[in-house]
């Protein structure tokens, strides 16, 4: 148990059977009237976000999360298999486990895989993926306007808005946050 005064971006607990995890939070004390906590949480097992507004009186259970590394090893049409770089122990994932995150999986690729009393909450991924256009057209000449970006398609099937001068085959970054184009690689 924790007092909803001290608490911090990124700390787990659980709330009316749910586990949370707290993005933002600001201490709001009133000219009139008493303090209150004003929160935005994140639900851990639905990726729903939400604010909520505490008095500065509750107490919360925290919630432990345990996070192991895992490599992602290949996929078997929606069950994409992981192995546990420690004890080798696979474990397989469904499509809709992984959410958006099967969008930047490639073979090989560490992850961190969420687990709150032995229940899979999801799998966190860099904040960058390196992943290799595999198709996009090619610039025309004469269409240089401010940032102008085109649409190309990488290994993994996510279709990201680049820059005009990114050629088929090369190399770029793609932030797992948005799916953004971020740099060359």
């Amino acid at each position: 148990m924790f007092n909803i005064n001290d608490i911090k971006n990124g700390m787990t607990f659980t709330l009316d059977g749910q586990i949370y995890q707290v993005l933002e939070f600001l201490h709001v004390k009133p000219g009139k009237g008493p303090a209150f906590m004003k929160t935005k949480i994140k639900n851990l097992r639905t990726g729903a976000t939400i604010e909520r507004t505490f008095n500065t009186n509750v107490k919360l259970e925290k919630a432990i999360i345990e996070k192991r590394e895992m490599q992602y090893l290949y996929a078997s049409g929606d069950v994409y298999n992981f192995m546990n770089m420690e004890t080798y122990e696979q474990i397989e994932l469904t499509k809709e486990q992984l959410g958006d995150a099967v969008d930047y999986l490639k073979e090989g690729t560490n992850v961190q895989v969420t687990f709150y009393q032995g229940e899979l909450l999801g799998v966190e991924l860099p904040d960058k993926m390196e992943l290799t256009v595999t198709s996009t057209e090619p610039a025309v000449k004469g269409n240089t306007t401010n940032n102008a970006m085109k649409d190309a398609t990488v290994e993994t099937g996510l279709l990201v808005k680049v820059p005009l001068f990114i050629e088929q085959g090369e190399v770029i970054l793609v932030s797992t946050k948005d799916g953004k184009y971020v740099s060359r690689a």
